[in-house]
């Protein structure tokens, strides 16, 4: 069951409603019966306007409830602030907790979830633009601020849009296999099933939001096309039409940090994209495609950036094979 309401985030609901539908049509090819009967539904039923002007059909909650409900989704999206003085609402909620197997809430749903008491000692994903008001708003619940989700007990959560695929491909793998998920995965042109634990954004991205008038954006481009080259200041302000002491100044004056730290947030960024992709890829070869020479300086970057070690980031995020 995928719960709706008006102004909820179209890709919220839409997109583990896909895993699922497409999990269903895997499992028809291969001769099984499908496991997966989708409802949406909202509170009342009827027709639900999205946040894009797409307007979805749903059945009213009291309709759906007439079934067993094994999974419910609650998708995120500005509407869900409305949900929340809804008393009536936040009981069937708290009732429907009581008999699901797993209940889970993609970007702003989860403000659904803690209003109704649910979240008490829990880990929870939010979109990291609500992460800090979900977190002084229910400060009995432990926000990660980071994963793109998180699965605590029988809840789970999802940083939302995008992430609510990865969260249901993740149920998917859970009731089926991992093969039949990266099927999935694959037929949804997704590149590959990212683990729940991985950053919603990285290190680089934020680099370059800080800085806003875009000033070093198509430095940045060229970097990340040259990794294996010098990549020195002196490099770097030539290709930027300044002096080493200037552009190093302004450098840091825009994005917090210095053009060698950045040269290696960018290289690891890119090696992790390696490491996620190919288990085969020797540690050396990665080095030296990245611009890090050898492993011994890819470790001390890597531990730098990410807190552990190339060979343990792979193990955790790498994409499995079979």
């Amino acid at each position: 069951m995928i719960v709706v309401y008006p102004g909820v985030t179209l890709l919220d609901a839409a997109g583990p409603a896909q895993v699922f539908s497409s999990a269903n049509d895997m499992l028809n090819r291969e001769g099984k019966e499908a496991l997966y009967q989708l409802l949406l539904t909202s509170p009342l039923g009827g027709d639900i306007e999205t946040d894009t002007g797409i307007v979805l059909k749903t059945l009213s909650l009291q309709n759906a409830s007439k079934q067993p409900i094994d999974t419910m989704i609650i998708s995120g999206g500005v509407g869900v602030f409305d949900l929340l003085e809804e008393n009536r609402f936040l009981k069937w909620v708290v009732a429907r907790h009581a008999e699901c197997r797993r209940v889970a809430t993609t970007c702003m749903g989860a403000f659904v979830t803690a209003k109704a008491g649910l979240l008490d000692g829990e880990s929870v994903a939010t979109h990291w633009r609500y992460a800090e008001d979900l977190q002084c708003q229910h400060p009995e619940a432990q926000v990660e601020k980071d994963p793109l989700f998180v699965r605590s007990g029988k809840m789970w959560s999802a940083a939302g849009v995008t992430s609510g695929i990865d969260l249901a491909l993740a149920m998917v793998e859970e009731d089926l296999d991992h093969r039949l998920a990266m099927l999935v995965a694959q037929s949804l042109v997704v590149f590959f099933k990212r683990p729940g634990g991985q950053s919603q954004f990285s290190n680089v991205l934020n680099v370059q939001k800080k800085d806003e008038a875009g000033t070093f954006s198509e430095l940045h481009a060229w970097i990340a096309e040259n990794l294996r080259r010098d990549l020195s200041i002196e490099v770097l302000a030539q290709e930027v039409r300044m002096s080493p002491r200037t552009f190093a100044r302004r450098y840091k004056e825009r994005t917090g940090v210095t053009p060698a730290r950045s040269v290696e947030m960018m290289r690891v960024d890119s090696a992790k994209r390696m490491l996620e992709l190919e288990q085969d890829l020797p540690l050396a070869k990665i080095a030296r495609n990245t611009g890090l020479a050898d492993e011994q300086r890819l470790r001390r970057a890597f531990v730098r950036h990410m807190g552990i070690s190339p060979l343990d980031y792979r193990a955790k995020f790498g994409a499995a094979v079979g």
